[in-house]
């Protein structure tokens, strides 16, 4: 069974900074892209950050410059470096990973809380 555990939320004033893990877990033969994607209160899913397995990611236009995604395949975890935060970067973050079984399949993690006071 595959199990993706987040880390890293939590609350924190504008302009600071954060830190998501996400870990990646379970008998898997290996892990594609990788990213994190957020639900802002009133607001619809959207994807944050990308990262494929060669490295290249993809960030929203919102988060550019201010966020950094990377990943450590031998750890099978994701990170998201959040910096410059703002008040519209609350939200529940999702990390999730299209996994190789051997099938592909992608799993969602349960979501941390990020709150960004102003």
């Amino acid at each position: 069974q595959v199990q993706l555990v987040e880390s890293g939320g939590g609350l924190v004033q504008a302009g600071g900074s954060l830190r998501l893990s996400c870990a990646i877990s379970g008998n898997i033969f290996g892990i594609n892209t990788m990213g994190w994607h957020r639900r802002g209160p009133g607001k619809q899913r959207e994807l944050v950050a990308a990262i494929t397995i060669g490295g290249r990611t993809n960030y929203a236009d919102s988060v550019k410059g201010r966020f950094t995604i990377s990943r450590d395949n031998a750890k099978n975890t994701v990170y998201l470096q959040m910096d410059s935060l703002k008040p519209e970067d609350t939200a529940v973050y999702y990390c999730n990973a299209l996994v190789f079984l051997p099938e592909y399949k992608n799993y969602t993690g349960q979501g941390t809380q990020v709150t960004v006071s102003s």
